[in-house]
């Protein structure tokens, strides 16, 4: 639901990084990149919404004011929401994959 959502909103360059196993924090985290921060916002924004009507359950999130990075706490799935800029500065990519397999990347249409 996390990916489609992203999806429907055109995000780009979304990645997905298990964690079951490695972190304690949650068995998943998406990553994924808008094109200004009005649609990081608003990504963000929906996808809240799409997880609290699934699940019953509010999100946190952090960062919507700037929305240079927003952070979506979901309980098992952490979602990142980065502009391109913001996002390769921090890469989190590199940092969370352990040294395994490159992170899977959702094909974009």
């Amino acid at each position: 639901m996390v990916l489609q959502s992203l999806d429907d909103d055109q995000a780009v360059e979304t990645v997905t990084i298990p964690l079951a196993g490695k972190s304690s924090i949650a068995d998943h985290m998406v990553i994924a990149s808008g094109r200004s921060t009005r649609q990081v916002a608003s990504m963000a924004t929906k996808l809240a919404d799409k997880i609290k009507q699934m699940t019953g359950r509010a999100v946190r999130i952090e960062g919507l004011p700037t929305a240079d990075w927003v952070l979506i706490d979901a309980g098992d799935i952490i979602v990142h929401l980065f502009r391109p800029e913001v996002r390769s500065f921090y890469n989190l990519e590199r940092m969370w994959n352990f040294g395994d397999a490159p992170a899977s990347t959702m094909a974009q249409a």
